[in-house]
This record gives C-alpha cells, structure tokens and sequence, in this order.
C-alpha cells in the first residue's frame, strides 16, 4: 500500500509512538506543521485503510498505528511483487542491488522458512 508524503509523516510519527498520540500533538510534532483539520482528514483515511486505530479519551481520539513498520514494509514488498509481470525477473533484479546485510537477513529468513537454519 502507498502512502502519500502526509500519511508518511504520520505514521512515521505513530510508530515512533506506540501508545498513540492525539491529533493536535501529532500536528504539532510534524515538520510542515498542517492544521489540525487536515492532519484528521489523513488519520480518517488511515483508519479507512486499515493502518490506524482511534480510541475516544474524552472530547478526543487517541489514534494508533494498527501494525508496526516493519509489519508495513514487509507488506509493501509483498504488494510489490504481486504486481510484477516477472516474478523471477523481478526477485533477480531487486537481489542484485541488496546490500550484504540485506542478502544475510534474506538467507536466514528463507532457512528459517525451509527448517534449515539453527
């Protein structure tokens, strides 16, 4: 799933706050500092999304992130894939560029997967 540059920022935020934020700390904590409305209209649509939660704490929401980035990422690539013509084109192209740290965490992750890592 893409994220526009705001929903970015905000759920850059949310995960960097795992117990939540209200909106008016979220707009204040945000570099381009939006009004308070548009920061709700991006949580609204979030939360249409699947990505955010809202709990109301008396007159407000408290807003959470549903999953954490990591969760995100993993998703995001899976989505990525899903959409290649090539899939075999599409994973030779992708482990040419990973750095070795990536390469090391792909094998172990597979040989986890496989039952062949310790």
């Amino acid at each position: 799933m893409q994220l526009g540059n705001l929903e970015r920022s905000v759920m850059e935020a949310l995960w960097e706050h795992p117990d939540g934020m209200f909106a008016h700390d979220l707009a204040a904590d945000l570099p381009s500092k939006p009004a308070i409305t548009t920061v709700l209209t991006v949580l609204m649509r979030l939360s249409r999304k699947g990505m955010v939660s809202r709990e109301r704490i008396g007159r407000a929401h408290l807003y959470k992130s549903i999953a954490d980035k990591d969760a995100f990422v993993a998703e995001a690539m899976r989505a990525a894939l899903d959409e290649a013509g090539d899939l075999e084109a599409a994973v030779q192209r992708f482990v040419v560029g990973v750095t070795p740290e990536v390469a090391a965490a792909l094998r172990e992750a597979l040989g986890e997967r496989d039952g062949s890592a310790p």
